[in-house]
């Protein structure tokens, strides 16, 4: 069993640096579109690279799961890694219809950037919790994260529009909330770095606090901004909390999650401001010229087409499969958990696109913002819902 994990580690590393290498060539192919054979051959290498490190990732997924005897998606680390793979292979499905290589210079960046997200959570197999041990867990995690895939690929499609069309010559309301999703992307990078950085140094700081009369102690791998309300540092020659975790945040987690999420945003400013004083321009401007060239339309097409796939994958696995194993698991089959809540409200708000699009006509850059706050609800409730909110989902 150690040979079978210590392989399907470095199969899901292998998948990195595969997807990394394919991002760069996938951006050369926008460069040397001109050089018809050059691009043939970069065309040809970008997408041969991409689909091995697809297999390369499903042979992580396959090892670890014999080594696990479940499949792994019972966790965060598994969940968000199974993700990023399929969106992956949402990206190779729709770039075989649509033809576009702008997607790949896009759809693998993110993907990259989950499986980073991914890999700051404990990564060790552990036996499933008795609510999970059931045959559900396969149907409905996998749907819905196969669902929210595909959904993901209408917000690359959305961006790569907007990116093109607003005009970045003057300051505007679009310009800076396109401004604020670049800002996004650059706080999840920033929870990476931050991660990485003080597991490397093995940072550890331990709370106690008392909670019904009971003593308990919280680790933190960050250095605490906020620590449990009225709770006392243990570990001597560190860092104390600055702030107490506000008392509407209920769950043992809490005040971790926060500070985590702090530290993301605080990084993420950081890494956003020397970009922009590198670039001396805003990042969706510098972006804009690659992007002349790109077929308006038939991104529009593949924004709608990723939502009309994926919402009813999304309805199946979120909603109808999730309900059924909530009756199984804890006898009801609804019981407004954040998690249930937030993913009845991505439910809606994908309604409403295909409602606005079908019978309102909206086309375009309507459709394109859409696309971009459907995923942005998609990844509140992967990251924000999981870091700072409890509920009967927590174990995830």
């Amino acid at each position: 069993m150690e040979d079978l994990i210590v392989w399907s580690n470095r199969l899901l590393y292998s998948t990195f640096v595969l997807y990394l290498i394919a991002t760069v060539l996938f951006a050369a192919t926008i460069k040397d579109k001109r050089h018809e054979k050059n691009f043939t051959i970069l065309h040809f290498l970008a997408l041969i690279t991409t689909i091995t490190g697809f297999l390369t990732q499903l042979g992580y997924f396959i090892t670890r799961w014999i080594a696990s005897g479940h499949a792994p998606v019972s966790n965060m680390f598994e969940f968000v890694t199974f993700f990023g793979m399929m969106l992956v292979l949402a990206f190779i499905i729709l770039y075989f219809i649509y033809r576009i290589e702008l997607l790949g210079l896009f759809a693998l960046p993110i993907a990259l950037i989950i499986i980073g997200y991914a890999s700051m959570y404990p990564n060790e197999i552990s036996p499933l919790v008795p609510s999970l041990k059931s045959h559900w867990l396969y149907i409905h995690v996998t749907t819905v994260a196969l669902g929210e895939a595909i959904l993901a690929i209408s917000f690359v499609a959305g961006l790569i529009y907007l990116i093109r069309h607003i005009d970045q010559t003057k300051s505007s309301a679009r310009t800076r909330w396109l401004e604020v999703i670049m800002y996004s992307i650059f706080a999840t990078i920033g929870f990476v770095i931050i991660s990485t950085a003080f597991s490397l140094t093995d940072y550890s700081s331990t709370f106690e606090y008392t909670i019904e009369g009971k003593t308990n102690e919280l680790e933190y791998q960050l250095p605490p901004i906020f620590g449990p309300a009225d709770g006392r540092l243990v570990t001597a020659d560190h860092m104390d909390a600055i702030f107490s975790t506000p008392e509407w945040m209920h769950g043992a987690e809490a005040p971790r999650k926060l500070n985590t999420l702090v530290w993301s945003l605080a990084v993420g400013l950081l890494l956003y401001a020397v970009t922009r004083l590198i670039l001396r321009k805003r990042i969706a401007a510098s972006i804009q010229p690659l992007l002349r060239k790109a077929n308006p339309e038939l991104l529009d097409e593949v924004c709608y087409r990723a939502v009309a796939i994926g919402f009813p994958v999304f309805t199946l696995g979120g909603l109808i499969f999730a309900a059924i194993w909530a009756q199984e698991a804890w006898n009801r089959y609804w019981g407004w958990d954040p998690k249930e809540v937030w993913a009845l409200i991505t439910w809606f708000f994908y309604a409403i696109f295909l409602h606005l699009r079908l019978t309102r006509g909206w086309h375009g850059e309507k459709s394109a913002w859409l696309a971009v706050v459907g995923f942005a609800i998609i990844m509140f409730n992967l990251i924000v819902v999981n870091l700072v909110l409890a509920g009967l989902h927590s174990y995830a």
